[in-house]
């Protein structure tokens, strides 16, 4: 997920403000209701499970029943397996403590995962969490889902990469855009009935992009689960998404949140005349 503030004792380089297209849209963001042409819908909780308080969560993804989720944080970054039904770490694998982990996803028998602002990212083997291979790329990691024949990546800016599975080469890019103004921030990534979903990094908003255009075809508000009522960790932001396929089943979380949860979304309460 995504970079900018982390911890709010971290000194620099661990903290940097948003950028001022980056700030301008987080605050349009929490500023709605609005008038704007992109419909606004929310959630309904269906369960909440049991999550880790102290995952720093960027990753997040379920596979064949399992849950797999990436953590952040230099000295506390790890990949790890999570049963769903109590939050239980059954299998962690650390990273190198200098470094700060990002989002992850699922390729084939492995684990992509990236970092940070270190430019390196991981391969795993997806049965024993074993680190296989490293690899190099250019510019912020945040987060990684797949479409089933590419990677796609997002980095915290207005774009999102299009990458080869194998090489981790660029194809494109896709610059995303609502009501015709780019939105970056973009965070944790999951594909989802062909669209890909968006945490915005900062706000209890996810965005529904259509890969083909890049347009924002809709936001999730998350404003009905608890923990984005404010009060508590200013850190402690929605950051996370997982599909399960096989059963339908949506699920997200954020950073230093006490739960996941399973929800169904909600139609827009109210679009622009």
């Amino acid at each position: 997920m995504g970079a900018n503030l982390r911890e709010p004792g971290l000194p620099h380089p661990f903290r940097r403000p948003p950028t001022m297209l980056g700030a301008a849209l987080i605050a349009a963001l929490l500023a709605w209701p609005a008038a704007a042409a992109v419909p606004v819908g929310g959630v309904q909780v269906v369960r909440a499970y049991p999550h880790d308080p102290g995952a720093f969560t960027e990753g997040l993804f379920y596979l064949k029943g399992e849950l797999f989720e990436s953590t952040g944080m230099p000295g506390q970054s790890n990949v790890r397996r999570v049963r769903l039904a109590d939050g239980a770490v059954l299998q962690l694998a650390p990273i190198a403590p200098n470094l700060f982990g990002e989002g992850i996803v699922n390729w084939g028998d492995e684990i992509v995962s990236l970092t940070w602002q270190n430019h390196i990212g991981f391969r795993w083997d997806r049965k024993t969490l074993t680190q296989k291979k490293t690899f190099s790329y250019p510019g912020e990691g945040w987060a990684l889902t797949q479409d089933g024949k590419h990677l796609i990546m997002s980095d915290g800016t207005a774009s999102l990469r299009v990458l080869d599975p194998l090489t981790f080469k660029e194809l494109k890019r896709i610059p995303v855009t609502a009501d015709g103004r780019p939105v970056d921030q973009l965070n944790e990534l999951e594909w989802v009935k062909g669209e890909i979903l968006a945490n915005i990094w900062q706000t209890k908003r996810i965005a529904r992009i259509d890969p083909a255009t890049g347009h924002v075809k809709g936001w999730i508000d998350l404003f009905a689960l608890p923990e984005t009522q404010g009060g508590g960790n200013p850190d402690a932001v929605a950051n996370g998404i997982a599909y399960d396929r096989e059963h339908d089943r949506l699920f997200v979380t954020g950073k230093y949140w006490p739960h996941l949860y399973e929800v169904k979304l909600t139609p827009p309460a109210r679009t622009a005349p």
